[in-house]
């Protein structure tokens, strides 16, 4: 059953959802201060309540605990890991240095162990080679992803590195919205865009040749030992996870610490330690793309908030057609069932892991799937879907916490 919920704001919009961090503080010290990147625009608290540039807050309005009685907070900056250009990772209390420290040692490494684009990581040697023995880290996100692969009837498949490669949607490129508006820009005027703002479209031959080596089911592993064998010419990635499970160590490793309030932004990338240092939650804004502003305000605690959507990597041909990096595995073309360049889906569960892949699974199974799909698995995440008739959904277990003053429909478990 589906019931509907706010008035809409402005309509025939197509939004994009991206989540930006509000108040992270809560006394006075904007939560993703300027400077944190989520597809180029970050806002505070402040911003979504006013809509102007006003980096100081508004905490004092609502703590639970004057500014004095709460510690600033510890904040640690990483670049250029993970093909994200910069992430920020703040947090409270005792242990909150040794905490910070050691997560951002323990991302670095898995950015090491598993880029695609290195061949000398993890990953890249078993591109290279065929075979090889994973281990720790990678074996649990193979494992994870193989169990993905079967419950979502293939729709996440860590195989899909050839189709990527051949649409030039690797880690090793990333294609920005100021290059596509520069591409479409110099073909409307007649001009020849460069090699950087447009791409070729694969041919139907080669994009079923590149099929030939993609499916999960054909690997080879044994989760005991590590061993795994790939097929001749498959290559795996776990792009599409990894983020994920980068932001659920760091969490992990603040919580052995003692830490109970943090807030980590892999470029987007949301995972939350406990509330906020005052004891109110956190308030994550989803952002407007073409309108500017905020689509709704999620408020969360001890969770990871995780979107993907089409606009993040995308190029547009000579003619200005634009192509997304969402794959649809089956097909090898990009997804286009419900979803679309401009769509989105964001994801909220304790998992950071299952949020960043759950997010890509439920883009490339389109809006019905996605809902039958988290019906069946709603103790695990809670789902806002952006689609591309500009309709908003929204699962019955966020929707209590979600405040937006456009309007949406509520999917309910029965």
């Amino acid at each position: 059953m589906i019931n509907k919920g706010f008035k809409r704001r402005a309509a025939g919009s197509c939004a994009v959802l991206i989540a930006l961090i509000l108040g992270a503080s809560g006394c006075g010290q904007s939560a993703g201060g300027s400077g944190v990147v989520s597809g180029g625009n970050t806002q505070t608290e402040s911003e979504a309540d006013s809509g102007k540039n006003n980096t100081e807050g508004n905490a004092g309005q609502d703590s639970q605990k004057s500014s004095a009685q709460i510690s600033k907070p510890v904040v640690r900056e990483i670049y250029d890991v993970m093909t994200v250009p910069f992430m920020k990772l703040q947090a409270y209390g005792d242990g909150a240095e040794e905490g910070l420290d050691l997560s951002v040692e323990k991302i670095k490494a898995l950015d090491a162990l598993l880029s695609t684009g290195d061949p000398e990581s993890e990953i890249g040697r078993l591109n290279e080679t065929g075979s090889g023995q994973l281990g720790e880290d990678a074996s649990y996100l193979l494992t994870t992803s193989l169990g993905l692969y079967h419950d979502t009837e293939g729709r996440f498949d860590v195989s899909v590195y050839p189709l990527m490669e051949l649409w030039g949607f690797t880690s090793l490129y990333r294609s920005t919205f100021e290059e596509a508006v520069a591409a479409a820009e110099k073909a409307k005027n007649g001009e020849d865009p460069t090699e950087e703002e447009v791409r070729t479209v694969p041919s139907d031959a080669d994009i079923k040749a590149a099929l030939a080596h993609v499916g999960a089911s054909k690997i080879e592993f044994d989760p005991e030992s590590g061993k795994i064998t790939l097929p001749e010419g498959m290559k795996i990635d776990f792009g599409g996870i990894a983020k994920g499970y980068a932001s659920q160590c760091a969490a992990d490793i603040l919580r052995e610490k003692g830490v109970k309030n943090a807030l980590i932004d892999l470029g987007g990338n949301i995972q939350t330690v406990g509330t906020k240092p005052d004891g109110s939650k956190w308030r994550i804004a989803l952002n407007d793309r073409n309108h500017g502003g905020f689509l709704g305000i999620l408020t969360v605690e001890d969770c990871a908030v995780i979107t993907s959507g089409g606009y993040e990597r995308n190029f547009k041909d000579a003619k200005g057609k634009e192509y997304h990096h969402i794959l649809d595995p089956k097909t090898g073309y990009p997804v286009d069932n419900g979803f679309s360049i401009d769509s989105s889906v964001t994801i909220i569960s304790k998992s950071g892991t299952m949020a960043d892949a759950l997010s890509t699974a439920m883009y490339v199974c389109g809006p019905e799937k996605a809902a039958e799909y988290w019906k069946a698995h709603s103790d695990e995440f809670e789902m806002i879907m952006m689609t591309d008739k500009d309709k908003m959904y929204v699962t019955e277990g966020i929707a209590d916490d979600y405040d937006s003053s456009y309007s949406f429909e509520i999917i309910k478990k029965s």
